[in-house]
């Protein structure tokens, strides 16, 4: 019983870990396209570059920000990988196929094609 306890938080962590890296990933993906569409409104405004400028930064800092907090995820799924090894139950438990991650929500298997 305990360590089904044990087995179902670390793989809640794990899976929740896994969420904010692809929520992460999304909200970078999604500053790229509104950059892009701030450039291409600009142009077809014509107005002058220095219009939207602060905007544009402010939007720049909050990518940068991302983008840390994209390492800082890295790095703590890395540490949660090896306080997984000293936790008793954990050590040799492992979830599926064998990776060590959940896969990510969605993800399609390999598929071939057979004859």
């Amino acid at each position: 019983m305990r360590k089904q306890i044990i087995e179902n938080a670390a793989f809640e962590v794990a899976t929740q870990v896994r969420a904010v890296e692809d929520t992460i990933d999304n909200a970078i993906a999604e500053i790229a396209e509104l950059q892009a569409k701030m450039i291409r409104a600009r142009s077809a405004t014509g107005t002058g570059v220095a219009t939207g400028q602060v905007a544009f930064e402010k939007l720049a800092d909050a990518v940068q920000s991302l983008i840390a907090a994209r390492g800082g995820m890295a790095l703590c799924h890395a540490e949660l990988a090896v306080a997984k090894t000293k936790i008793p139950g954990l050590r040799t438990t492992s979830w599926g196929d064998g990776e060590e991650c959940p896969p990510a929500e969605g993800a399609l298997p390999s598929l071939r094609i057979v004859a």
